[in-house]
């Protein structure tokens, strides 16, 4: 089995940093664990894995530029072989994520170099980014629509904040089987309008960034520790760090939501179901967990017996 490089340390994190004096500031994202957990019982095609790993990124990049009570969904539907993906992130930095494709269109793609080195140009197609932030405090939900530019999902997050925040953005992605890392700089709102020499060390401060960024290969991200990566971003600038906050792998599924499910089909079909399977079994659609109702269990939802299955029955 392929191991992790050297020095990749096993974290979930995101942490926050700013240029101090200047309107500049950043995350940086890292996912361990938490990456491997999202997809155990998935099973994803190695270039879907990829994408799939720079979405959740982006994800908790996008949730922790906001400050608000709820939840964040990232969605990307085009007309490639990756047909859908959804990537969730809640203000407490709770992710999930599910990916839809055609398997032999992405095995097809396979033979494409291109599809290795870029499998996001290759596989997802032209189609559109939606940001959806569904927050306690607002009344209705916001949501931001831009098409898939660029051909990175980092150009198309820039093209988000460009068009929707009118904020310029650099993004870098990465991910592989191991973990994930994300780094996100933008150059904050000036203030009156007014041209000052602030402005224009704050606009060289993020073009130089920028750069730098663009510089960044995907093995580095993946590896290097996060205040190497922010000071070849910022080069001799002073730069405020603050403390991480955890992230971590959490489905809504679970046994008891499954239950409510069940009951919601009724008695008839649920028996109708063990009568051709021999048990009940329903399979998440995001972390592809099964969970399965043997026929005291599915039956027992309803206060049925299990001599009441249908005779034409193959249960053992």
């Amino acid at each position: 089995m392929q191991q992790p490089a050297a020095g990749r340390a096993r974290i979930d994190i995101v942490q926050r940093f700013a240029v101090e004096q200047q309107s500049v500031r950043g995350q940086f994202v890292r996912l361990g664990p938490a990456w491997l957990a999202l997809r155990e019982h998935g099973d994803y095609p190695k270039p879907v894995r990829r994408i799939l790993g720079e979405a959740v990124t982006a994800a908790v990049l996008l949730a922790s530029t906001l400050k608000f009570q709820g939840e964040l969904t990232l969605q990307l539907q085009g007309d490639g072989a990756v047909r859908l993906l959804v990537a969730q992130c809640t203000n407490k930095f709770c992710i999930r994520a599910v990916a839809r494709f055609d398997r032999g269109r992405v095995e097809a793609n396979l033979r494409d170099s291109a599809a290795l080195t870029d499998p996001f140009a290759v596989l997802a197609g032209a189609g559109t980014l939606v940001v959806t932030i569904e927050a306690d405090q607002l009344a209705s939900r916001y949501q931001g629509v831009v098409p898939i530019t660029g051909g990175s999902l980092a150009a198309s997050l820039e093209h988000y904040f460009e068009s929707s925040e009118q904020l310029p953005t650099a993004v870098v992605l990465g991910a592989d089987d191991f973990g994930t890392a994300g780094l996100l700089v933008q150059r904050m709102p000036r203030h009156g309008g007014i041209v000052t020499a602030s402005v224009d060390t704050a606009d060289h401060t993020f073009a130089a960034a920028r750069a730098a960024i663009d510089g960044m290969q995907r093995d580095e991200l993946l590896a290097r520790p996060p205040e190497d990566l922010m000071r070849r971003a910022f080069n001799g600038l002073d730069l405020r760090v603050y403390d991480s906050h955890p992230v971590g792998f959490r489905c809504r599924c679970s046994r008891e939501r499954v239950s409510g499910m069940l009951r919601s089909l009724g008695l008839e079909e649920v028996r109708s179901i063990i009568a051709e399977q021999q048990s009940v079994t329903v399979t998440c659609e995001f972390c592809h967990r099964p969970w399965r109702f043997d026929p005291v269990d599915a039956l027992g939802l309803f206060g049925a017996a299990v001599d009441q299955v249908p005779s034409s029955t193959t249960l053992n």
